[in-house]
């Protein structure tokens, strides 16, 4: 198929806040919350400081704020931190096409925004231009084929999705908004590698990805030409170089017609979204039944192969993250203490022998109709085993969090103010979720921005 990447393109350049749905709009205010606090927790971990302490040390010429300090930096460098802040914890938004979408995009808009002083209709506008952008180009990839390459959606996907975000803040006409998906999609990267040894890499992906978005749009910006055929060309497209069973047609399918945003998850849990049914399940069986950890033989996860080659490894204390990405871990965990928040992921629980011990007993089986419809849907089917062969079984089809089963504006405040606590004050918090709410009153997102200094 011809002329996909300028088609993209056009629909993105010329995306107006009138033809976005309420109920979008509302999804995307959710995720701004949500990614503030993600962003806020994040500024207090290990790997997020470092990044930080990076941005900062490159100093620069001063066009936009790195969250959680009172750094204003370079748009390039700063998106690198707040990206990466964000996607600390892997608490941040998801969508059922693998991919993280507020931890690229938001970077993106509020930076390229700062210095122009844009509005909030404008901030809401430019995300929805990214996050379709994202979602669309990852379904076109197949996120199955593309992730049995070895590639980490997120990364790759994300370029493209800044420098659309970007794009829209800038006004960018359809040539333009081209040679920035161009520019964006020859920088795509992100390898799956971390969770053989618990490295930090996977928390650096979407800030990378929405720096190399900026670089891409600055420079279209100023007239340097990109490839416009960037996803279909036959030598060196992104879809052929990162999938082997892509369909160009589902880039452009729908756009403008549905919003794909709203099918964006919010978490309730801190751990691959992959695994939130698998969560939910467990939960359901300890509400229901009394259990005694001594008499679990052992606990079958009914799920996809793709949630078993990512997930299904077996857990080593080696680091949050692997344990994060572990369907045996987080099982166990959600057996024991009956939630998976923040604190399942210290360090004195990640070696806590029973919970070793535990996951030891989890198993994956492959189920043939989860097989087929992931990751179009996320369902688990979770069975213990007790030792006198009793068995109890839970089934969910859609995990707290998603479409069908969505989190309340209520839930997402109070999880907003938990990742915030240990950063900010509680009336500063409150101000700041004012002003998501009602973020189409807002005239300049400086103040919003100020907001988010310390």
């Amino acid at each position: 198929m011809k002329d996909v990447t300028m088609k993209l393109a056009e629909f993105t350049a010329h995306l107006e806040y009138d033809q976005i749905p309420e109920t979008t709009l509302d999804k995307l205010k959710k995720s701004l919350l949500d990614a503030l606090g993600c962003a806020f927790f994040g500024s207090t971990t290990e790997w997020g400081m470092k990044v930080s302490t990076y941005v900062k040390s490159q100093l620069g010429v001063e066009e936009a704020t790195l969250w959680a300090t009172d750094f204003v930096g370079p748009a390039a460098n700063v998106v690198l931190g707040n990206g990466t802040m964000i996607h600390a914890f892997d608490f941040d938004d998801y969508h059922m096409t693998k991919i993280h979408p507020a931890s690229v995009v938001i970077p993106a808009v509020l930076a390229a925004g700062e210095k122009e002083h844009i509005d909030g209709k404008s901030v809401l506008t430019s995300m929805a231009a990214g996050y379709e952008t994202m979602i669309h180009i990852s379904r076109g990839a197949n996120p199955r084929a593309s992730r049995l390459r070895g590639w980490h959606l997120t990364g790759t996907c994300g370029t493209f999705a800044a420098a659309v975000a970007a794009g829209s803040v800038w006004h960018f006409d359809t040539w333009t908004m081209a040679n920035a998906l161009g520019m964006a999609g020859t920088q795509s990267a992100g390898l799956w590698a971390f969770t053989a040894d618990g490295s930090y890499s996977k928390r650096f992906h979407p800030g990378r990805s929405s720096q190399s978005g900026i670089l891409a749009a600055t420079l279209a910006r100023r007239g340097y030409r990109g490839p416009t055929m960037i996803l279909e060309a036959e030598d060196g497209g992104f879809f052929k170089a990162t999938s082997s069973d892509y369909n160009f047609s589902k880039v452009i399918d729908g756009l403008g017609e549905k919003f794909d945003t709203e099918d964006v998850v919010i978490k309730p849990y801190a751990a691959c979204g992959s695994l939130h049914s698998s969560i939910d399940a467990v939960l359901t069986i300890k509400r229901e039944k009394e259990i005694d950890l001594e008499r679990i033989e052992k606990i079958n996860v009914y799920n996809s192969e793709m949630v078993n080659l990512q997930c299904g490894f077996d857990y080593r204390p080696m680091g949050a993250l692997q344990a994060q990405m572990s369907l045996k871990y987080c099982v166990a965990r959600a057996i024991l203490d009956g939630m998976i928040t923040l604190s399942q992921f210290k360090d004195e629980k990640l070696s806590d022998p029973a919970a070793v011990n535990l996951a030891g007993r989890v198993h994956f089986v492959k189920h043939d109709e989860i097989n087929k419809i992931y990751p179009l849907q996320f369902p688990s089917i979770v069975e213990l085993v007790l030792t006198d062969g009793t068995k109890h079984e839970a089934r969910v089809d859609s995990p707290k969090g998603s479409a069908k089963n969505p989190m309340t504006w209520e839930e997402v405040k109070v999880k907003f103010k938990m990742n915030s606590s240990e950063v900010i004050h509680q009336e500063n918090a409150e101000t700041i979720i004012d002003q998501v709410i009602n973020l189409e009153n807002l005239n300049d997102v400086s103040v919003l921005l100020n907001l988010l200094k310390t």
